[in-house]
This record gives structure tokens, C-alpha cells and sequence, in this order.
């Protein structure tokens, strides 16, 4: 699955590739519109150099651009444009639209939350103040004397634009996607959406996302084209499962377990650990419950959620139970880890759906997995976070499969949903072609 961005300039196709880069799109910039790219590549920014070039020159570059990326298998088609709508956004957006046929719809958000550039009620502010109070209205070469998005680009685009405005946006993705299909149903090819947060941006991509019908195209700066591809190719992912084990119990893994929860409304299956040190009978019926547990969550979740972690729980007192049963506590920690480790063996045996990667949290645990799933290995890739690898099993039950692992105490709150969205973004590219082939 591959991605292609035209930008109209060279330092904001970067910008944008960047936040592709970080969405676990590999994305790299070519600096001529006539540069076809290659194919070993999955996500590209092209510069037209066209931000202040003749409106036909314009045409011919993003056409160019478009029939490169068309001949290259494009799939996801973006279109950069400047955080402050310099330039010949209406023309360009008509030139995709035009080639791209009547299913092609351009949904123009130009806030930049991070960069204080957001867009309410049509008009776009930076810093706060209505763009045509900033600098740009004494541009020398394109000043701009107007703050209302959709009058901006209506003055340069044949095709009607109409606005979502904020009420919408705040009223969640299925309001959105609501208001997109009406506008489609009336005719409308160009739309302009509110957002004044990162989160409003999501809401916008996701709903973009479920009008799979229509050929939606983002043209902003960077923010929604990151999250569109992330929603589009998470929407790939529909038969592909990521399996989440954490024994870890530090506040730290506990505080990043809530933070993936929040994000992705991912649901939990807990292991009592009490009976993983219990009797070998009771251990089994343990592993048996949360296995059968988690194969029917399948049918339901994309992200899979295995961890001892109970909220409000206290944790168990090792040596106390291990002083009653006459054991050493390194041998009740091992019987736990090794029951996270058989539970993640048997639902990758057992699952009907496809194993798109698995993470997992603590030493004891990553171990455990490896030993029940008789791994010989572990080929590295990448550092997602320091102390946060990704690779992949070599051998055993789980030959091929991604892998993301983490030390109990290593990695920021979105530690964990930052390598599930990485393991979600590889797995939907097909683990990056492969690693591009080896």
C-alpha cells in the first residue's frame, strides 16, 4: 500500500513527511515533480515547486505528479498545502479532482494545532489572530486579504466549496461522516472542516476513513494526512489482530495501558494471577479461561489486550505465597510469566484471524514467549523509543510474525499505543514489504 503527497514546496513536503515517518510510514521526499518513484518505496512527498508558479505551470506539475504517482500503484493521494493557504490550493485541488474522477473528493483542513494554526467557524487563525491581521496580508508576492477559508479556495476553483463546521467536528465521526455524505449526495467535490485540536483532526480522518465509496482526499499540512493514512490503513487491518501481553505491574506500564485504552477503546482480558501460582490444574484452568476469553474479543477488537494488570488491585505478595507453598519466588514469577507466555502461544495457534504483530512488556514475559513458542530468535529492525525494539520471531510457532518489545520501566505514557500503532502501520504495509525485501 503505498502513499503519495504533492506538496507545493519544498520544506513542507519534509514537514508532512516527517509526520508520516512517525506514523510508521517509511516516507522520503523527492525535490523533481517529474521524478518517477521507485518502487521498493511506501510513502513519497513529491515538490512541485508551484506555490507561486503561473496557475498553468501549476496544472502541469501536480498532473505530472499525479500520473507518476498513478503509474507507481499510488493509493492514498494527499495534497500539501501551506498552514497560512498561500499559493494555487483551489487550482491544484481542481487538477487532482479533475484527473482523479467524480469519486475524488478534497477535504481541505488547514489548522496545524501544534503550530497554533487552527480553523473555526471557516476562518482560520494563527496565534489567534485572523490570517489576514498576520504577515501574510503583506506578503510581497501573494498577499492575503481574507481569513475565510472556503471563500479562499472558492476564489480560485471551479467546483463549489462548502464548510463542517465546528459543531459538527465536536459531535463525533459519525456526525462527520454524516455531514460529508450530504455534501457528496448535493454535488459538492471540495470541503473545508473545523478543527482547532489534534483530536478534532481524528475525528475528521476517521471519518474520511469510513466512506470507503469515495476517493477522499486530505489537503492540509501534514496533521491529517498523517492521520487519514493512519485510519486508512488501519482499516486494512480489519482481519489482522495485534496481541498486547503486559505482566509488567509498574505504575509506569500501568500508566501506559490507560493511555492505549483511552486511545483505541481497546478492552482488557485480565489473568488472575493468584491462580498462576496456584496448583498446576488451576494454572491450566487459568490459561484455558483467558485463551477462550480472548479468541471471542477477536470477533470484536483489533487490538488484543492480555495483562495481570487489574486497576484496583493489590499486587500479590510473592514471598508470603511462596514461604505457604514451600517454593522459591523466582519459581512463582516464572510460573506467571510462562502463563502469559502460553496464553500468547495458544491464541496465535488457535486464532481463525491473522496475527498482523505482538507486543509485549517485561523481560520475564518476552522470555517466556519465546521459550513457550520455542523462538529461536529475534531479528531486530528498529528502535521505536530507546529501550523500545521492533523485529520479528525467527522460528518456532511464531516464525515471521512483528514484534515489539519494552522493559517494564522504559517508555514515555504512549510508549505502548506508539508500538502498537507502529506493529497496526506495518502489518497494514505488508511489514514494510517485507522489509523491503530483505
Amino acid at each position: 500500500m503505498k502513499i503519495g503527497v504533492i506538496a507545493d514546496d519544498l520544506t513542507g513536503a519534509n514537514a508532512t513527511g516527517v509526520r508520516l515517518t512517525k506514523s510508521g510510514f517509511q516516507t522520503s521526499t523527492m525535490v523533481h515533480y517529474n521524478q518517477a518513484p521507485t518502487a521498493a518505496q511506501a510513502s513519497v512527498c513529491v515538490d512541485t515547486d508551484s506555490r507561486y508558479a503561473k496557475s498553468d505551470v501549476a496544472q502541469m506539475r501536480v498532473a505530472k505528479v499525479l500520473d507518476n504517482l498513478s503509474a507507481w500503484g499510488v493509493e492514498v493521494v494527499c495534497k500539501r498545502i501551506d498552514s497560512t493557504v498561500r499559493g494555487n490550493i483551489g487550482i491544484e485541488i481542481d487538477t487532482i479532482l479533475n484527473k482523479l474522477g467524480e469519486t475524488a473528493i478534497a477535504v481541505v483542513v488547514p489548522s496545524f494545532p501544534d503550530s497554533d494554526r487552527v480553523v473555526s467557524g471557516g476562518y482560520l487563525l494563527v496565534n489567534g489572530v485572523p490570517l489576514q491581521s498576520t504577515d501574510v496580508a503583506r506578503d510581497p508576492v501573494a498577499p492575503l486579504t481574507k481569513s475565510y477559508v472556503p471563500a479562499i479556495v472558492q476564489g480560485q476553483s471551479e467546483y463549489h466549496v462548502a464548510h463542517i463546521g465546528l459543531e459538527v467536528v465536536l459531535a463525533g465521526e459519525q456526525e462527520v461522516a454524516r455531514a460529508f455524505k450530504q455534501q457528496i449526495q448535493a454535488g459538492t467535490r471540495i470541503v473545508v472542516v473545523d478543527a482547532v485540536t489534534n483530536e478534532d483532526i481524528e475525528v475528521i480522518a476517521n471519518a474520511m476513513a469510513a466512506l470507503k465509496e469515495q476517493k477522499m482526499i486530505p489537503c492540509d499540512p501534514g496533521p491529517l494526512t498523517a492521520a487519514f493514512s493512519r485510519a486508512y490503513f488501519s482499516q486494512a487491518l480489519s482481519n489482522k489482530k495485534i496481541l498486547v501481553t503486559v505482566g509488567s505491574v509498574t505504575a509506569n506500564s500501568a500508566n501506559q495501558l490507560h493511555y492505549l485504552m483511552e486511545k483505541t477503546n481497546a478492552h482488557p482480558i485480565y489473568v488472575e494471577t493468584a491462580k498462576l501460582t496456584a496448583s498446576t490444574d488451576m494454572w491450566e484452568q487459568e490459561v484455558q479461561r483467558v485463551v477462550e476469553a480472548v479468541l471471542e474479543e477477536m470477533k470484536q477488537q483489533e487490538i488484543l489486550i492480555i495483562t495481570t494488570y487489574i486497576p484496583g488491585s493489590e499486587p500479590l505478595d510473592l514471598k508470603e505465597i511462596a514461604e505457604q507453598q514451600n517454593m522459591k519466588q523466582e519459581f512463582l514469577a516464572k510460573r506467571i510469566a510462562d502463563g502469559l507466555g502460553k496464553i500468547t502461544r495458544l491464541v496465535i495457534e488457535q486464532s481463525e484471524f491473522e496475527i498482523g504483530g505482538c507486543f509485549s512488556s517485561g523481560g520475564d514475559v518476552t522470555a517466556s514467549i519465546c521459550s513457550l513458542g520455542h523462538v529461536e530468535g529475534i531479528k531486530l529492525h528498529d528502535e521505536i523509543q530507546p529501550l523500545v525494539a521492533y523485529g520479528e520471531f525467527i522460528g518456532g510457532y511464531f516464525d515471521g510474525i512483528p514484534l515489539v518489545t519494552k522493559g517494564g520501566m522504559a517508555g514515555d505514557k504512549k510508549a505502548i499505543y506508539t508500538s502498537v500503532r507502529h506493529l497496526m502501520m506495518m502489518a497494514a504495509n505488508g511489514h514494510q514489504n517485507k522489509i523491503e525485501e530483505e
